[in-house]
């Protein structure tokens, strides 16, 4: 099975970049799934009705988040309308909107995604009590969906490269791939691990080229040389009316007897 996985998508520009290049990606690549991460879909943060359905249109399937999905009141609709489709971070609380995996079928094979939010520089979460151990998390539900699907896909929306990498090895040979997002850019360290798991501490972003990951540099420049990092006093802006826009992905190919991960590979570019 070969899958597509796009990093966090940024924005109008992000939306824009996926129904530019899909179209041409799906002809040449020709993937069994198309997934990307779109906690940042609408203006940087969040997701909304139409900004969804702006990635359905361009082709995407199915759609993993991180501790921005909740930031527009849109939320509540999309999980209501789409939540076959979109999954949270499965260590959030048990009370919050939506569901942290899915197991999906993909040409009549069943696919378990799973959706964990990292802990270490997650303050907020954390002290809100509304966090568990990504690891433990990670235990309960392969004891639970192991044996529902033999391929699983793992997005760890996680700060510290470390934790990412711990948990590419908590996990190697139980799934499939762990694919890092969050850190917006791409890692030069696609492999395969010992036990069969591909892994890549982040795929990246897909966002408006020439930009801090996805903002426009002249707004990170003023917030990071006045050093003023309050956000309500220097606004960070999304360079909507971008022409050229950077695209960041994985490539999976998963060999559907085993659940073993063969290949993957990283691609960044800008189109």
């Amino acid at each position: 099975m070969k899958i597509l996985f796009f990093g966090d998508i940024v924005g109008k520009p992000g939306r824009q970049a996926v129904a530019k290049i899909l179209p041409e990606l799906k002809q040449t690549l020709k993937p069994d799934l198309v997934i990307a991460n779109i906690e940042n879909l609408a203006h940087g943060k969040g997701i909304t009705m139409s900004t969804l359905q702006d990635l359905l249109n361009s082709g995407v399937g199915f759609f993993t988040s991180g501790n921005h999905v909740y930031d527009k009141p849109e939320y509540k609709k999309v999980f209501e309308t789409h939540g076959d489709k979109i999954i949270r971070p499965a260590n959030f609380a048990p009370d919050y909107p939506g569901d942290g995996y899915k197991v999906i079928d993909v040409n009549g094979q069943p696919v378990l995604i799973v959706n964990l939010l990292g802990e270490v520089f997650m303050e907020k979460q954390v002290d809100q009590g509304s966090l568990t151990s990504p690891f433990q998390k990670i235990d309960e539900i392969l004891n639970a969906q192991s044996s529902k699907a033999k391929i699983r896909i793992l997005d760890f929306h996680a700060d510290a490269t470390s934790e990412k990498r711990a948990m590419g090895f908590w996990v190697d040979g139980r799934m499939s791939a762990v694919l890092g997002t969050h850190t917006h850019v791409p890692t030069a360290d696609a492999h395969v691990l010992p036990g069969g798991t591909g892994y890549l501490t982040d795929i990246g972003e897909t966002a408006a080229a020439h930009s801090v990951i996805g903002v426009s540099a002249e707004s990170a420049l003023r917030r990071f040389r006045e050093h003023d990092l309050d956000r309500k006093k220097v606004a960070l802006e999304i360079p909507e009316d971008a022409t050229e826009f950077e695209v960041s992905y994985a490539i999976l190919e998963i060999d559907e007897a085993t659940g073993k991960c063969q290949n993957i590979k990283s691609i960044w570019s800008i189109v």
